[in-house]
């Protein structure tokens, strides 16, 4: 492996050949740099730049622009796009042979890859194109009466709430959105919130993992362990969980979750599976409808028609070079460069952070407005100045923008955010 002396010197002499040859072996300078740390714990791997300079190399990004919007969905690492490459070459070389022949028969590899990422049995995970469509095959697939009542939050995805919406007009069915503050006082909050709005007509709590507007992480198993004794089916919303923190089904306890897989995960885009509780396979209708042969098989919810099998072939290099890493690693690092940039503004006047400083309660994503002044008009500015791209979020509660890094990003990238916001702050903005 290179020293730290000989790696600054060949990056400062060897120019463009010394980046490509980084390029080219990237996933085994990644092996080499995570034996390095082998004897470190996460937290002080969190803050060794000379490792993630070497994960960093794995990507190929655009440097010009600081993206901080890692939250919709992530570039790829190097070896994961040429997969994705690979296999799209593969598919078209003869695509009704290879791709369904040869391609097609491997994501049964990839199921149980991420089964036991996820410590299921493979029989209960779907791969899917997204988060959305996973939880969608849930709120839809459930039988649900008029006047059944779904619980849920009002700072859920959009996307969702719009599904129940939808229900409630087409079944009659009744959603109650309860509301909680950001940051919540605790965990323990959370739950009690839920507990309090059932009634007896609730056949469904709804919630996310970790929430896309603040990054607030949610009590799971209590919330489904609650749930559960009351005989209420449990979905969790975990479109930023899975690949961003540690956790096995066991922590959970729910009956159905869904995540994309194109987020924490870094595989290609279209990329998310669905987990179904093995005891709820046969009762939930899939949305697109499927033989009767198969009510008892977790495949009946990929039956979607012809599809590119190259997006979920390469979800293997993704697992690899995730697992390369270390999940423990990973969301030490995030939390790092999160709390970066909100430590340093905490005290700043103005400043509004909504997102917990507990480490339980948080990852990489953070929340995050200065009083006074829209979140639309800071983000245009951070980009039209600085080329920061970040999120606006806008609720009816509070109002913000949502940051995330990810193991790319340089503290270079996050200080500059961190001194556009401060002078944000103390000058507001130009006219």
């Amino acid at each position: 492996m290179l020293t730290r002396r000989a790696f600054l010197r060949g990056a400062g002499t060897a120019g463009t050949f010394a980046l490509a040859s980084l390029k080219a072996d990237a996933l085994e300078r990644v092996s080499s740099a995570v034996s390095a740390v082998a004897s470190q714990s996460p937290d002080e791997v969190a803050k060794d730049e000379f490792f993630w300079r070497e994960i960093q190399q794995a990507f190929t990004l655009d440097r010009t622009i600081i993206n901080l919007n890692n939250g919709g969905v992530c570039p790829s690492p190097r070896v994961v796009h040429e997969a994705l490459k690979r296999y799209l070459d593969i598919s078209n070389q003869s695509p009704v042979y290879h791709m369904w022949q040869i391609l097609e028969p491997n994501i049964e590899t990839v199921r149980r890859q991420l089964a036991a990422e996820l410590g299921c049995d493979p029989e209960e995970l779907a791969i899917t194109r997204n988060a959305s469509e996973a939880l969608q095959i849930a709120q839809l697939g459930l039988d649900l009466a008029p006047g059944d009542e779904v619980l849920t939050t009002n700072q859920d995805y959009g996307r969702m709430l719009n599904t129940w919406r939808q229900r409630v007009r087409r079944d009659r069915i009744t959603v109650n959105e309860i509301s909680f503050p950001v940051p919540p006082p605790s965990m323990a909050d959370l739950v009690q919130r839920f507990e309090r709005a059932i009634t007896p007509r609730t056949k469904v709590i709804h919630f996310c993992h970790i929430t896309n507007l603040t990054g607030q992480i949610f009590p799971v198993k209590e919330i489904c362990t609650m749930a559960r004794a009351r005989g209420i089916k449990t979905i969790v919303d975990g479109a930023h969980a899975f690949a961003h923190f540690p956790f096995k089904a066991s922590d959970l306890e729910c009956d159905y979750y869904g995540t994309s897989l194109h987020k924490w995960l870094l595989a290609p885009i279209g990329t998310g599976f669905l987990y179904v509780r093995r005891e709820n396979i046969r009762s939930l209708w899939p949305m697109q409808p499927a033989s009767e042969k198969q009510d008892d098989n977790i495949r009946k919810f990929e039956e979607i028609g012809t599809h590119p099998a190259a997006n979920h072939n390469a979800i293997a290099e993704a697992l690899t070079f995730h697992q390369g890493i270390g999940v423990e690693r990973k969301v030490a690092r995030l939390r790092y460069l999160r709390l970066r940039w909100a430590e340093r503004l905490r005290t700043k006047p103005r400043i509004q952070i909504f997102t917990s400083f507990d480490p339980a309660q948080a990852g990489a994503i953070g929340t995050v407005g200065v009083e006074g002044i829209p979140p639309g008009k800071m983000v245009t500015h951070l980009w039209n100045t600085r080329r920061i791209i970040v999120t606006p979020i806008v609720h009816a509660e509070y109002q913000g923008m949502r940051v995330t890094p990810n193991v790319y990003t340089t503290l270079d990238e996050v200080d500059t955010f961190a001194d556009a916001m401060e002078e944000i702050a103390a000058k507001g903005l130009p006219d």
